[in-house]
């Protein structure tokens, strides 16, 4: 077994060890076996041990638990250069115990990863735990399924995500509850079932627009406008006004664009065709 799959395995199993009141008895001997594996940026990457090493720490009440989850992320930490390149020399393993180690502030991602960042950035953190949440749903899993394989589709999709904006901005917030929202809504199950079964990967849906990612009625919906002569592009870059004013029927947000069409005779009152900015959900009212 490969470095790389031994940091998964460790992985998956102290992931259930961060919920609340739940055995970390084995807590320990992980991090040490951690501790004394050939682990480098790449692996870092790609398993996103550390998001994991820091939960546990911040959850663990065992003193040593955190002490030495504190000091694989001090460790980890030094292959990420401040000018983004990679180190060529690896840094020492770290030790068991500290006991006169002072508080570690918390360190903000580097920007300059140039795609290769191994961030433990809390904000990442939370919006991964959303991605799994959506993911995995209520209910059952479809046959063949299971939570680990949820949280592996998260962690690739808020890391393809990541990858477009390079930064934890109001874009990647942005692009970041849109998947999450479009997952979780029950009139479109069609989504989160592709991405489980493997139809759309998490690579592809970090990347759909609103309306690739609609259920089949907004879909309907939209060729409907379309039919009508109102083009989407038009409404929203051209003819379309934006307003606070008008509360989208689906998602309850109050970020819309209306445009105003005579789509009948001169004397009859023009139609309001309107669109949700974030959702992507459209409909006319006169």
């Amino acid at each position: 077994m490969s470095s790389e799959d031994e940091v998964i395995t460790i992985r998956k199993k102290l992931e259930k060890m961060t919920e609340e009141d739940s055995d970390q008895s084995q807590a320990l001997d992980m991090l040490k076996s951690l501790g004394k594996l050939d682990v480098n940026l790449k692996i870092l990457t790609s398993t996103r041990i550390g998001l994991t090493i820091n939960a546990l720490r911040k959850n663990s009440k065992d003193e040593e638990v955190r002490t030495l989850a504190k000091s694989l992320i001090k460790t980890w930490k030094k292959f990420v250069p401040d000018n983004g390149e990679k180190k060529d020399k690896k840094p020492e393993k770290p030790k068991e115990k500290h006991s006169e180690e002072r508080a570690e502030k918390k360190q903000p991602t580097n920007k300059n990863h140039r795609g290769e960042d191994f961030s433990l950035d809390e904000v990442r953190s939370r919006c991964r735990d959303m991605m799994v949440g959506a993911i995995k749903g209520e209910g059952e899993l479809p046959e063949g399924s299971n939570e680990d394989k949820c949280e592996d589709l998260a962690t690739r999709l808020e890391s393809a995500v990541f990858e477009q904006f390079k930064q934890t901005n109001s874009k990647y917030k942005a692009q970041v509850r849109s998947r999450v929202f479009n997952l979780r809504d029950k009139k479109n199950p069609v989504l989160r079932l592709n991405l489980i079964t493997g139809l759309v990967t998490p690579e592809k849906l970090a990347k759909m627009t609103s309306e690739e990612m609609a259920n089949e009625e907004k879909q309907q919906e939209r060729a409907k406008f379309e039919k009508e002569g109102l083009d989407a592009g038009m409404l929203s870059k051209i003819e379309g006004t934006k307003t606070s004013l008008l509360k989208c029927p689906d998602c309850g947000k109050r970020n819309c664009t209306y445009s105003q069409v005579q789509t009948r005779g001169a004397d009859e009152p023009m139609t309001t065709f309107a669109v949700c900015n974030d959702c992507g959900f459209r409909w006319k009212f006169e």
